[in-house]
């Protein structure tokens, strides 16, 4: 069977050096082809500009969501990592997607509802705000969602036919010939899955990637600590924000991955000049809301 140029979630890469054309042939598997890195982020001007926003009128900002409009504008700069493999051939994903948690409540046994959401270009800070607020208000309220259902009833069957049934489902995929109804919702066909164990007042972790789905990123996000680091040439304490990302080599290089990463460490920590200033960034929000 031909490789397909087209496949329901992207298209294939053509004309890339040849070194990273065998590297998906050479190592088979995501997790075998991963790599950990850390940054350390100074949000001091985030938080700053966070409560000036929220001050101003804005519809309520957290850290979190702004990271998460960050990530996304982000890979729209940064195309090559909004790719995955698929049967050994790299493709460009057809849009950017980010996937993340919502618990239900802060309790051991609670229930963690996964939501992916499609982040278009120049998507203004106010639209994913409300959007993402009401995303995660309807995951919370939801009863069983409908992935659960249908994993309740894989789960039914007998060991062997359930064997058979998910590498039928992988033989599928790889061929681009699954349905977009089986994969739309799910979060392991995303750009990036973001994890926020920060809101579980934790440390991030390096978590691995899944061989399931197509997602080559893995973020988790840790809980913000004070440092002393230095700061206009002097030595301060401010507040950082551990990011650990898990990357999928086979995508692209490592330079490539390592000032992507840079420009969100600078988008974070320049708030500002990334954004404006947040008074006027809410006015201009609530304008497109009039409109």
């Amino acid at each position: 069977m031909r490789t397909p140029l087209r496949r329901r979630d992207g298209r294939l890469v053509t004309g890339i050096p040849d070194e990273r054309a065998i590297m998906p042939f050479i190592m088979r598997r995501r997790n075998e082809s991963t790599v950990y890195f850390e940054q350390l982020v100074d949000i001091t001007a985030a938080q700053d500009w966070i409560e000036r926003w929220n001050a101003a009128g804005g519809p309520r900002l957290s850290l979190f969501v702004l990271l998460l409009h960050e990530v996304a504008g982000m890979l729209h700069a940064r195309p090559r990592l909004n790719r995955f493999v698929a049967r050994r051939r790299l493709y460009d994903r057809d849009g950017v997607y980010l996937s993340f948690g919502a618990m239900k409540e802060f309790a051991d046994n609670a229930t963690l509802e996964m939501i992916k959401r499609r982040f278009e270009p120049d998507e203004s800070l106010g639209t994913v705000v409300r959007s993402l607020e009401t995303a995660i208000q309807q995951a919370r309220a939801a009863g069983v969602a409908s992935v659960d259902k249908e994993l309740k009833l894989l789960l039914s069957l007998p060991v062997p036919l359930l064997d058979i049934a998910v590498a039928v489902f992988h033989w599928l995929d790889a061929r681009g010939l699954l349905p977009s109804s089986l994969t739309s919702s799910d979060p392991m066909y995303s750009s990036a899955v973001v994890s926020n164990l920060g809101s579980l007042k934790t440390d991030a972790a390096f978590h691995h990637l899944y061989e399931h789905g197509n997602c080559p990123l893995f973020l988790v996000v840790g809980s913000c600590r004070p440092a002393p680091v230095v700061h206009d040439g002097r030595i301060q304490i401010r507040q950082i924000l551990p990011l650990r990302w898990t990357f999928d080599e086979r995508i692209e290089d490592g330079l490539y991955a390592a000032r992507s990463a840079e420009l969100l460490r600078r988008r974070l920590e320049d708030p500002i000049g990334n954004l404006g200033l947040p008074e006027d960034a809410v006015d201009s929000a609530s304008v497109r809301e009039e409109l």
